[in-house]
């Protein structure tokens, strides 16, 4: 028996936590659309995403290794289905809103330029010589309100208020960190923002491990993989096959983040009085966090990918030198406009764009390897 959407909206309304985000009781968006379909508002926002050019472009572009460097190293693409996985589990454990969760997710790294950080660095560089900037969360929201271009009626994927106000208010170590917002995010948004750190700290340790750039010696010395470590043991006993061990041990040390982390949220809701939404969006900081204990544990492997894996000097000669690309094909757009490809100036025209943003919005779209090609041919 199917459902329609007003039952499904009664459904949440029953079992989500009165301070979750209900799909019936949502903002809206931009622009009014009168539709009969019978998904969720934020089911349909995450089909939009993943059925959009920016979602596909995602496959070839630098999470760490720049694409095609191995089979088996995560892709921008991979690291947001990873994000979107554990934000929904994260958000049924804790009784929020899942669709919400998973579209943000979903959306969190669509205006990622190619060779990841570092070019975003390079677009900021190049951009502030003539006053603007780059920060990739402002751009992800900039792909899904004007960049998509896929129905008639208005520019971008027209999504839900609430996705945009969790893009723009995206969060970790590396994102907009220390950045104050008016407003607090939604408890979903906030998941969004550790699922990220959960999926990058355990995925890059696998990375680094399997490139040989991260030692497991050296990880041995981590308390929060030596309590992983034992867990493994205590479960399976001693596994002859190393890949496997390490496979388990990481999986081990997602759960205890992923057990912390609803452990302390649920204590931090507890603790704060929190009733009802609004009281999550006027709350003056965090309220879904790891613990300190956990977080100390987090902060100590985190310097160690840091200065060994992300900074190693062969892994990054790589980011640098498209770093390089990035700000010569940048100027070489700016001096040569007639160079610039046609149809992309004429919809930037159609849309009033300045000619420096239609060319920051043209690089960062790129992938890894378009962006190489685009630079060869100059």
């Amino acid at each position: 028996m199917t459902m329609r959407r007003d039952e499904l909206e009664e459904r949440e309304r029953k079992w989500l936590a009165p301070y979750a985000v209900k799909s019936g009781e949502s903002m809206g968006r931009k622009f009014e659309e009168k539709s009969d379909d019978e998904r969720l508002c934020f089911q349909r926002d995450k089909d939009r995403i993943v059925h959009s050019k920016a979602f596909r472009r995602l496959e070839e572009k630098t999470q760490v290794f720049t694409a095609g460097s191995g089979d088996h190293y995560r892709t921008r693409l991979t690291h947001t289905l990873e994000v979107t996985q554990i934000s929904r589990g994260l958000a049924r454990r804790l009784k929020l809103n899942e669709d919400l969760c998973e579209a943000i997710a979903l959306a969190h790294d669509l205006g990622h330029p190619p060779f990841g950080h570092g070019g975003e660095d390079a677009l900021d560089r190049v951009l502030q010589k003539h006053g603007l900037h780059f920060e990739h969360n402002e751009q992800s929201r900039r792909v899904v309100e004007v960049l998509e271009k896929n129905y008639p009626e208005f520019d971008g994927l027209n999504l839900s208020i609430e996705v945009l106000d969790g893009l723009i208010k995206h969060q970790t170590s590396f994102d907009q960190s220390g950045k104050k917002f008016k407003t607090s995010a939604h408890l979903e948004a906030q998941v969004v923002n550790v699922a990220d750190e959960i999926a990058y700290t355990n995925h890059d340790m696998d990375d680094g491990l399997r490139s040989g750039f991260i030692k497991l010696s050296d990880l041995k010395k981590f308390e929060i993989w030596k309590i992983a470590s034992e867990k493994v043991v205590s479960k399976y006993g001693e596994i002859i096959n190393e890949h496997v061990k390490i496979s388990r041990t990481i999986s081990s040390i997602i759960s205890m983040m992923i057990e912390d982390f609803c452990t302390q949220t649920e204590e931090n809701i507890e603790k704060f009085g929190i009733k009802t939404l609004e009281d999550v969006v006027q709350h003056k900081g965090l309220i879904a966090h790891f613990s300190p204990a956990m977080d100390k544990m987090i902060a100590a492997l985190r310097k160690h990918l840091y200065d060994n894996f992300y900074m190693n000097p062969a892994l990054y000669k790589l980011v640098r030198e498209g770093e390089k690309m990035i700000e010569k094909l940048f100027n070489y757009y700016i001096d040569n406009p007639d160079k610039f490809p046609t149809a992309v100036a004429e919809r930037a025209g159609e849309q009033g764009d300045d000619y420096f943003i239609s060319v920051k919005d043209y690089i960062a779209g790129m992938t890894d390897g378009y962006l190489v090609a685009e630079f060869k041919k100059i």
